[in-house]
């Protein structure tokens, strides 16, 4: 793999950069098969088979995608980085993730435009304000960083942001979390692809996969739009799509699909340097590097597979940013778009092998995937590998949903949230 620098930018000027190597491959897949076949081209997928190469030496890897790398939920989420998570379970996970965040850019040499610039997460009510509190205390009690603000100091933090008695909704306060920020959705799939490349993994895009193959109980390989594949080890990272593979081998997971709204504005000067968040109004909001007011909406109520919102959802989150915003009412859209967004009942992912041998699934990440990209990659591969959960992961266990709790890391229950 070619080595980016500023040395080899200043070279390939020199030749008008038409001499850069390929980012990756495009490989016919092997007709004797993998060690390892990852479904899912998105960034969960492909920073599992990162790390399947660089920490377990699993280079025989094939990532299969029906469409093109990065081109599903990973090109349709609003990028924002966080882990101020209030359950013990999730906030070890994400903080996990927020760690490798915090040197991904160096260990990809891929530069990922990932900025801390920080996450407010805004409070409207007294409840609000308790919840803020109480989010906080369990944050620091897992050392991670975070604080709580009163409208003094959202205020100073925020100048634009309506903090005026006279709201419908006033700010009464917030949390922070200086750590958190944003990161570039494409790069990071390109990057973490790059890598994957790099070590030898197989990425075969423009190929679906029809089918899951097994043999006396176990798998053996996947039926796909270009044949057969084997493999002893199939792992799903498909995201919205999971309970559609899952159907391929007779099982059912607790999943619901939602079509999950988000929105670009035209660009603006810098004016936002913060990610602002409101679970009461339902409306979040950052600027890019570009300019454009990148926009989160909620959770269409109905199911569905459909890569788009519906007006509804666009007009509330609207009136929400305009609301905490009055400064933005006249600025234009540029576009709306929906991503699927699959979530279990109790909220959280499932990191798990399944009954069936060497059959393993990642999924159920609700509005929480992006962010947690390099955790989730890093503690899949450690379980596709040993064939046994990553710690982080063992609460995730897909059986929890027989037993009704999850299970911490030293086998003890605790109630599923």
């Amino acid at each position: 793999m070619q080595k980016y620098s500023g040395f080899g930018l200043l070279k390939h000027a020199l030749t008008h950069h038409e001499n850069w190597q390929k980012v990756w491959r495009n490989p016919t897949p092997k007709h004797e098969g993998y060690d390892v076949i990852i479904v899912g081209g998105g960034g969960h997928g492909l920073a599992t088979a990162y790390y399947l190469a660089k920490e377990h030496g699993i280079t025989n890897v094939a990532v299969i995608e029906k469409g093109y790398l990065g081109g599903g939920n990973t090109a349709r989420n609003t990028t924002i980085v966080r882990s101020n998570y209030l359950w013990d379970e999730a906030s070890w996970l994400y903080e996990h993730s927020m760690k490798l965040w915090e040197g991904l850019a160096q260990d990809l040499n891929y530069n990922l435009m990932f900025s801390q610039r920080g996450v407010l997460n805004l409070g409207h009510t007294l409840q609000d304000m308790r919840d803020i509190e109480r989010r906080v205390s369990a944050n620091r009690l897992n050392g991670i960083d975070s604080e709580v603000l009163y409208t003094k100091d959202v205020q100073e933090l925020v100048p634009i942001l309506d903090c005026s008695k006279n709201a419908r909704y006033p700010v009464l306060g917030a949390s922070w979390q200086p750590r958190g920020g944003t990161a570039r959705h494409d790069a990071v799939a390109w990057g973490f692809a790059r890598a994957a490349d790099a070590m030898g993994v197989h990425l075969i895009q423009q190929t679906e996969v029809t089918g899951i193959r097994r043999e006396n109980g176990a798998v053996t390989g996947v039926d796909t739009t270009r044949g057969f594949i084997k493999a002893p080890k199939v792992a799903c990272v498909t995201a919205g799509n999971s309970g559609v593979m899952a159907n391929m081998v007779g099982m059912k997971l607790p999943l619901e699909s939602h079509p999950l709204q988000a929105m670009v504005s035209e660009p603006v000067k810098p004016i936002l340097d913060t990610v602002v968040m409101s679970n009461h109004v339902h409306g979040y909001v950052s600027q890019s590097d570009k300019g454009d007011l990148v926009i989160g909406a909620g959770i269409d109520s109905y199911l569905g597979y459909g890569q788009r919102g519906s007006f509804p959802v666009v007009e509330h989150t609207m009136a929400a940013i305009v609301e905490m915003f009055p400064i933005f009412s006249r600025v234009r859209l540029n576009r709306t778009w929906g991503g699927i967004v699959d979530t279990c009942p109790d909220a959280c992912p499932i990191i798990s092998k399944t009954h069936i041998k060497g059959l393993y699934f990642n999924c159920g990440w609700g509005t929480g995937g992006f962010k947690a990209t390099p955790g989730s990659g890093n503690v899949f591969a450690h379980t596709i590998a040993k064939d046994d959960p990553h710690p982080l992961a063992k609460p995730f266990n897909v059986d929890r949903f027989t037993t009704g709790h999850l299970i911490d890391e030293h086998g003890a229950a605790g109630v599923a949230h």
